[in-house]
């Protein structure tokens, strides 16, 4: 007699469980880009969990002969350096405010009972280049560990917000206790995984081809996972970097949005310039309450729920232009940075955005989108259809293709997006 295999079945080795993927055999029902000479291309990806009020942002004009809107003149010095997107959003992702969760995924539905998520663009970007960095990527987020980033189960990975942990693990070396302690712990997680895997062989005996092929492309993702930590216990052996800056002093208080912002920005502009990773996601969350702000009196999650009414758009554009201002902050240190053959800003795309169109309507069509950096051709608003939007997954691709990666698709891509070229 032959026994299905369930899901319910585990792969066990030293007191940890692994658990399949689903199986064919499970169900009853089924029988461009290498120009990466010199230094290396990086990629930061920001989203703003309230929106942005996009009458203030998305110019009347579309080409490079726009007039700069209330929320693009903080750029106004790097206006050659950004791209302004409008009319662009991920199809089949509705719900308000839980499309968060799919910014960078493009995960369809995120209310729904059955809602899976998939993996985030940057996890996705690591796991086809594969960085020699120490840390393969940095989730970072203003308060809470609400961050953007998914491995490719859908797990979400917990964000830091504590700029002084970022940079200690970064840049203050532990003792030899300490390094001794973390190489143990990284060889017997390899140790564990190099069992599972040779159990695993007599499972996949008397499987069909489609599950053959299903196990060894999960195998293979384990065997990714081993290779490294093979890396990490070089990386942990290594001296870290010395950097001329102060570790930061955390600021307590959530509320505190723009000295909070600033001291994570530092932490990037450092982690980039030092290659400590390549890849960054920083969620820039609201908050329920009122922001440390002049001018703002009223609930930040609140006032995004403006309903048109004059007063209340009045202090959210205070609070939305700081944001502006804060990512202009970030997009000049960067440009400020010389590298070998340009500057940090050259080598790095920048992607600053919301999940929402319309907060005040909980709409997650027509979102506002500006890319900055990494060798694209810039200054210009490229405008779409805001009824039928193309997706944002395709400027994903491009960002994919820019980093060096051979890929033609990502999440709900279609294609590319017309108008957004190398420089």
């Amino acid at each position: 007699m032959t026994i299905r295999p369930s899901r319910r079945r585990f792969l066990k080795s030293a007191g940890v469980t692994l658990t399949l993927p689903l199986l064919d055999a499970m169900t009853a029902s089924r029988a461009r880009s290498a120009d990466l000479a010199q230094s290396p291309r990086r990629m930061i990806c920001i989203n703003t969990s309230l929106g942005l009020h996009t009458p203030n942002l998305f110019p009347t004009r579309s080409g490079s002969d726009y007039d700069l809107t209330p929320y693009l003149e903080p750029l106004a010095e790097l206006r050659q350096d950004f791209t302004v997107f409008s009319g662009l959003s991920h199809p089949e992702v509705d719900g308000g405010h839980p499309a968060e969760l799919c910014y960078l995924t493009a995960a369809p539905h995120p209310r729904a009972d059955n809602f899976k998520n998939t993996i985030s663009l940057d996890q996705y970007a690591i796991e086809k280049l594969v960085p020699d960095t120490r840390f393969g990527s940095l989730v970072l987020a203003s308060s809470s560990s609400r961050g953007l980033s998914f491995t490719r189960s859908g797990v979400p990975i917990p964000a830091e917000e504590r700029p002084s942990r970022v940079f200690k693990n970064m840049f203050v070396d532990g003792t030899a206790a300490e390094i001794k302690a973390q190489v143990q712990r990284l060889q017997q997680g390899q140790s564990i995984m190099d069992t599972v895997l040779g159990e695993a062989k007599s499972f996949q005996k008397g499987l069909g081809k489609q599950d053959q092929r299903k196990l060894d492309e999960y195998f293979n993702s384990v065997r990714e996972v081993e290779q490294r930590m093979v890396k990490s216990q070089d990386w942990a052996r290594r001296p870290k970097p010395k950097v001329d800056a102060k570790a930061p002093v955390d600021i307590a208080s959530a509320l505190e949005v723009p000295a909070r912002v600033r001291l994570m920005i530092d932490v990037i502009h450092l982690a980039l310039q030092t290659d400590s990773t390549r890849f960054i996601t920083f969620a820039l969350n609201g908050l329920n309450a009122v922001p440390v702000i002049p001018g703002v009196t009223q609930d930040w999650h609140n006032l995004s729920h403006h309903g048109q009414d004059p007063a209340k758009l009045a202090e959210l554009r205070v609070i939305e232009v700081q944001q502006m201002r804060l990512f202009s902050e970030l997009l000049t240190k960067l440009k400020g940075t010389r590298e070998a053959d340009g500057t940090l800003l050259d080598r790095t795309i920048v992607l600053f955005g919301s999940n929402l169109g319309n907060a005040s309507s909980h709409d997650n069509k027509n979102l506002p989108i500006i890319v900055a950096g990494g060798g694209f051709k810039h200054g210009q608003h490229l405008a779409f259809d805001p009824k039928k939007n193309p997706p944002l997954s395709n400027l994903y691709v491009q960002f994919l293709q820019r980093l060096g990666s051979d890929v033609n698709s990502f999440g709900s891509s279609t294609g590319t997006i017309p108008g957004f070229e190398l420089a």
